[in-house]
């Protein structure tokens, strides 16, 4: 690939101005290079500013895309709309393809793509509904990954850093078979017809967009053998290089959304800049402290027995007489507030101890010191006051309350 500061082609006399010409539509390199020279006609480099994360959604026809795009924003906690690439070729040549059931242009797609990827919107993140969709855009979106990361590494450590975050890029594709996906086009076809028809007839709410490949079977079946024969391998294509996630939309919404929610668990490793986790490498997940947390309490529980059996004695005997009354006239609410200065809880050992008996008996126990000072004495000569410290031990004891029925 050439470099970003490399010249422009010379000028062809077959290709006007040196705009890409249908000869070269497979080419991607002239393709990228030359939307990439557009976007820098119009924004400096300093100013560039791309998506932290972009989620690639792609599927076959009547796979659910539009209906999942919120579900998929909510889930990475995107606000901004995401990206329709079918609604940014809105030219009358790009109108006329769709209506056959045939595609766009690569250029159209890269040139309209990357300047739409700068609005401020996506700053955090974007959903690309439908990119990409041939081999041409797969090795397009390589380039523009890799500019990304050109990018982060040449203003790394500088003022303008922080706009230049690593990328994480995540492939999603919903896939549904011929049977099903023609007869949800043919579906959504009925419906926008009916929903059309009320909103001309009442002049109340907005137009659907209505697809000609909605209402023709034939025309139905050959948009998804079009998906199959070109998409369906550029998707493929893209396990090899980013984050992939596979995703079965046959069943029903709530189905599709509990696959949805499976495979875009976050995971720190794929979305932190490396150095970041390196930092955290010392602060372990909460999810692996929890897998061994039953044998290291029993372990703890019978080691406070074996080594230290007089001071446990002391706490488990202070937390039958002292705590459980409380805890008891608590049962509804299933939270009690203890304040104590009991003096075994001095040791830093009956602490541990008491938090431990609590959860193994399925409580869930927090204790906060708070120390006070109390004035004793005042020198009548200096006017010094002598104070002591009180400790209060704050203890909070939670549990599953009880369910009283009412009305």
């Amino acid at each position: 690939m050439p470099p970003a500061d490399s010249p422009r082609p010379e000028h062809n006399p077959g290709l006007p101005n040196s705009k890409l010409s249908d000869l070269e539509i497979k080419d991607a390199h002239l393709i990228f290079q030359s939307a990439w020279d557009d976007l820098m006609d119009d924004v400096s480099k300093e100013d560039l500013r791309f998506p932290k994360e972009i989620i690639l959604l792609g599927g076959a026809p009547g796979a659910g895309k539009g209906t999942n795009t919120d579900f998929i924003a909510k889930a990475r906690g995107l606000t901004c709309p995401p990206v329709v690439i079918s609604s940014l070729l809105d030219s009358p040549e790009a109108k006329r393809l769709k209506d056959a059931g045939a595609m766009v242009g690569d250029r159209e797609v890269i040139g309209l793509l990357l300047r739409e990827l700068m609005k401020p919107d996506y700053r955090d993140g974007v959903i690309l509904d439908g990119f990409p969709r041939t081999r041409v855009q797969v090795e397009c979106l390589k380039m523009i990954v890799d500019k990304m990361h050109q990018l982060r590494r040449e203003f790394y450590g500088t003022p303008l850093g922080i706009h230049f975050r690593l990328p994480t890029i995540h492939s999603m594709v919903l896939f549904v078979d011929e049977k099903e996906s023609i007869a949800r086009q043919l579906k959504r076809g009925r419906e926008t017809r009916m929903h059309n028809e009320e909103v001309l007839r009442t002049g109340v709410g907005t137009l659907w967009e209505d697809r000609a490949t909605d209402h023709d079977e034939a025309l139905a079946q050959r948009r998804y053998r079009v998906f199959k024969e070109q998409t369906w391998d550029a998707l493929q294509s893209l396990k090899e290089l980013f984050h992939y996630h596979f995703i079965n939309a046959q069943g029903s919404i709530s189905e599709v959304e509990q696959n949805i929610t499976a495979e875009l668990d976050y995971q720190s490793t794929l979305e932190l800049d490396p150095l970041t986790v390196d930092r955290l490498r010392g602060v372990p997940v909460a999810s692996d402290i929890i897998v061994h947390a039953r044998q290291e309490l029993v372990k703890r529980l019978d080691g406070y027995e074996i080594e230290h059996p007089a001071l446990f004695a002391r706490v488990v005997s202070f937390i039958e007489h002292k705590i459980m009354p409380i805890v008891l006239r608590h049962a509804i609410s299933g939270s009690a507030h203890i304040n104590t200065e009991d003096t075994t809880l001095e040791d830093p050992h009956a602490l541990a101890m008491l938090i431990d008996v609590f959860s193994e008996r399925g409580y869930h126990a927090l204790v906060d010191l708070h120390k006070i000072e109390v004035p004793e004495k005042v020198n009548l000569e200096t006017g010094k006051i002598s104070c002591r410290t009180k400790k209060v031990f704050r203890i909070q004891i939670r549990f599953q309350g009880s369910e009283i029925r009412r009305g």
